[in-house]
């Protein structure tokens, strides 16, 4: 690819990145493949490290990067697993000397305290004002604000992007990166114009060549989606998530209808019954998670030529803005 003009916003400027574009944790598929890809097009890949099994998985998961790209990746917690221990993992992010993490679900405050003073950019990823404010108390960089249009793990208010992006940025002097339903170059435009200095995309990447562990029939559900194609699950324990819709889901939210609670739901929402879908392709067996904007995505690039296209977008949309 061509090496295009960067752009200048705080968060090119925290990260060492040509665009302010960085690939969200996607657990279970976010690994080196898709990360040095992300990077080499001129965004901030991640790799998932709480999809992996222990320290040594991790670490040759940062070396395996290393060696695809000499350009900054981030790698992604996901701390709100039930308990589970992490601060082991993070230590093999602060020896390896990564370029940033990311913390989702849960209390950012250990993993920022343990990053603290050694020169990784920290980011934390929010669904509300208040997150967001906490989060630049504990040292936060950079704070990552999700819609409810996006997919996965959101808040709890249903406060779309649009509307909590620039709250956001009137509550917080970090700089914003905007997440939840945001696809292309026109929504990297529209962040911008609410004040945010950057973007978070996670669906757009599961449709992308060079996430590998995604199976071609989860790539084919998100290109036939359309508005009614997904669904938020998980609201009965405290924890709504959206979804591809399928049987399976239906039958996540019914056993929710009869408030069964966590222990009714656990073989329904685990690591497990997702992997059978995201890699077995057992679309009726599991489930996958997506956003809304899996509506609007019509192909499988690979990242590359992701960026090409959301560079044309934004020459597009400067061009038309100066009509105005």
């Amino acid at each position: 690819m061509m090496e295009a003009r960067p752009m200048n916003t705080k968060v090119t400027e925290l990260l060492s990145i040509r665009l302010p574009i960085i690939q969200g944790g996607l657990a279970h598929l976010a690994y080196a493949e898709l990360a040095a890809a992300v990077s080499n097009a001129g965004g901030l890949g991640q790799i998932t490290a709480m999809s992996l099994a222990n320290e040594e998985e991790l670490r040759n998961e940062i070396k395996k990067v290393k060696k695809m790209t000499d350009k900054p990746f981030g790698v992604n917690f996901a701390i709100g697993q039930h308990g589970r221990p992490f601060e082991h993992m993070v230590q093999v992010a602060i020896d390896e000397n990564v370029s940033a993490i990311s913390v989702t679900g849960g209390n950012p405050k250990p993993v920022l305290d343990m990053v603290k003073g050694t020169g990784i950019k920290k980011l934390v990823l929010v669904a509300a004002k208040r997150q967001a404010i906490k989060a630049e108390e504990l040292g936060a960089d950079a704070v990552m604000v999700v819609g409810h249009e996006g997919g996965g793990h959101l808040g709890r208010d249903d406060i779309g992007t649009f509307v909590l992006t620039p709250d956001v940025v009137d509550s917080v002097t970090i700089p914003v990166i905007a997440s939840g339903g945001i696809s292309d170059g026109r929504g990297l435009m529209a962040a911008l114009a609410l004040g945010a200095e950057g973007i978070e995309m996670g669906t757009r990447f599961i449709a992308t060549k060079e996430c590998i562990h995604a199976h071609e029939s989860y790539k084919k559900a998100l290109l036939e989606a359309d508005e009614k194609s997904t669904v938020m699950i998980k609201r009965s324990i405290g924890a709504p998530a959206r979804a591809l819709k399928n049987s399976w889901t239906d039958q996540i939210l019914q056993l929710e209808n009869q408030d069964v609670g966590y222990e009714g739901l656990k073989d329904y929402i685990s690591g497990e019954a997702n992997k059978r879908y995201i890699y077995e392709g057992a679309q009726e067996e599991g489930f996958a998670w997506a956003g809304q904007v899996s509506m609007r995505i019509d192909d499988v690039p690979t990242v590359e030529e992701l960026f090409v296209s959301i560079e044309k977008d934004i020459a597009s949309v400067k061009e038309r803005l100066e009509n105005f």
